[in-house]
């Protein structure tokens, strides 16, 4: 128990120093996200193709990630339908095994059909370890396939992490309409 608490404050610290909150006159999530896309098409000409074919994808901008045995990450994003701003979503992810260290890193998330996004709109979607990122490099993304109607992207921003865990990333779903 003793070493569950010590994990979990741990990861707290390093997730407080990854994820600052935004403070009055910086940057929006919207820019943000615009940011992370051009990152992402400037980093693989085959990922930024992926913004015009797929149906939908989420980008989230900065997801910040850290672990002593026990990891966390989170982070915020938004969620876009045929190439639409719909809403926005909120990623959690915990995972365990042995891993060390804290990351940040933008991810995006391609959905290839109307009903694989669907079920990110539902709140019904989790990423589980089935489902691996791929590295947005141009050698990396060159053989990506969909998986179940999903291909995920990251790209590490700072930080460094040492990780053979299993776990997964649970989605929140925020409508437009909604905010």
């Amino acid at each position: 128990m003793r070493v569950l608490k010590f994990s979990s404050i741990i990861v707290a610290l390093v997730l407080a120093g990854i994820c600052p909150p935004l403070s009055a006159g910086e940057r929006t999530l919207d820019d943000h996200v615009k940011d992370a896309i051009q990152l992402f098409k400037t980093d693989s000409t085959n990922v930024a193709k992926l913004f015009d074919t797929a149906y939908g994808y989420a980008v989230l901008p900065s997801v910040g990630k850290g672990a002593v045995g026990i990891g966390a990450a989170a982070g915020d994003g938004q969620v876009y339908e045929q190439g639409r701003l719909i809403g926005t979503c909120r990623m959690s992810q915990f995972t365990i095994g042995a891993q060390l260290g804290g990351q940040e890193y933008s991810e995006v998330i391609f959905f290839e059909t109307k009903d694989a996004l669907n079920g990110l709109k539902t709140n019904e979607w989790a990423m589980s370890a089935g489902v691996n990122a791929v590295a947005a490099a141009e050698s990396a993304s060159a053989d990506a396939k969909y998986k179940n109607g999903v291909l995920v992207f990251t790209i590490a921003k700072s930080g460094l992490m040492f990780e053979a865990s299993v776990g997964g990333q649970k989605f929140r779903f925020i409508p437009l309409a909604n905010k």
